[in-house]
């Protein structure tokens, strides 16, 4: 007759503690299951609040630009529409004719509208698929306890290689690091998000470049819906004696 020597409680215990912190440790498949769910059914009424400065050159001849513009947003059964109010329109209408008669005038409201093309207004009015598409495409790193706003939260770390560069771009590279980092919360709902871009090289030999860009997003919740209530974007390009600084913000705010 053969006996089963019983496992000890204290290893049966350490045992189901491990298998259930590996269960709340897996905030990828968390973060998943949150964008699943988030489907955007909830209608979208908000305004866009949009602050753009550039910055082009360096020292006494540099030229420094900023606007600010806002946009009506709606989206609903007819799909995402963007209003543009009858003073902006009256604005544009004024850099157009000015670029008539000087074609080195400035375009200070143009040039902001291009931060409101429709994949970035998408990210501002349902975040989901475009931050489901962003950790598709990044290695998972690690994940940690952090705090959002004081309130508990996980955070969790993406990488991109340079594998994830177009052809074009991967033939220049000498340098590239990519990290993405969500903070979620306890059930997975994306609370923020962080991007960080590092981007050196040369191209035709002798000119030498380099690129740094970041995004912050704070995210919040309309019904089912993912919306980014903040997003700031800075960028800094530089090489062949050129140099350009750039900062976006946008501010959604919802309207009742």
């Amino acid at each position: 007759m053969s006996f089963v020597r019983p496992v000890p409680s204290l290893a049966v215990a350490a045992l189901l503690a491990a298998s259930c912190g590996a269960a709340r440790a897996d905030g990828v498949a968390d973060l998943r299951a949150a964008l699943a769910r988030l489907q955007a059914h909830t209608p979208l009424k908000a305004t866009l609040d949009i602050h753009a400065w550039r910055r082009t050159g360096d020292g006494a001849d540099a030229q420094e630009r900023q606007v600010v513009v806002d946009l009506g947003l709606d989206d609903g059964p007819g799909g995402l529409q963007a209003g543009y109010s009858r003073e902006l329109r009256a604005r544009l209408d004024a850099e157009a004719r000015a670029a008539i008669r000087d074609r080195k005038a400035p375009h200070p409201i143009s040039q902001a509208l291009q931060e409101a093309d429709v994949p970035r207004l998408q990210a501002m009015a349902d975040a989901a698929p475009g931050l489901l598409l962003e950790i598709d495409q990044a290695r998972f790193k690690e994940e940690s306890a952090d705090t959002v706003a004081g309130k508990p939260a996980r955070k969790l770390v993406f990488e991109r290689g340079v594998d994830s560069l177009s052809d074009h771009d991967r033939k220049y590279a000498k340098h590239f690091t990519s990290t993405l980092t969500v903070w979620i919360a306890p059930d997975g709902t994306p609370l923020a998000e962080s991007r960080r871009e590092d981007f050196s090289g040369r191209a035709f030999v002798v000119v030498s470049f380099e690129q740094h860009d970041g995004e912050e997003r704070r995210f919040g919740l309309l019904g089912d819906r993912l919306v980014t209530l903040h997003d700031e974007e800075h960028a800094l390009a530089q090489g062949a004696g050129e140099r350009e600084e750039s900062r976006t913000e946008r501010q959604l705010q919802l309207q009742p």
